[in-house]
């Protein structure tokens, strides 16, 4: 489950950056973008635990 949200963030990334670039889909993107790490950030603190 993991490596699909580091997939999905990677790619939210490159649209973003050629979105950036280009300036092709505005905010729409952005706040894919935010999305996407509040979800990064909600898996990382809340992960598997270590015994």
């Amino acid at each position: 489950m993991g490596s699909i949200l580091y997939i999905i963030g990677a790619v939210l990334v490159a649209f973003w950056l050629i979105g950036f670039l280009t300036h092709i889909g505005g905010g729409l993107i952005h706040i894919i973008l935010v999305i996407a790490v509040i979800v990064f950030l909600f898996q990382f603190l809340t992960g598997r635990k270590s015994i």
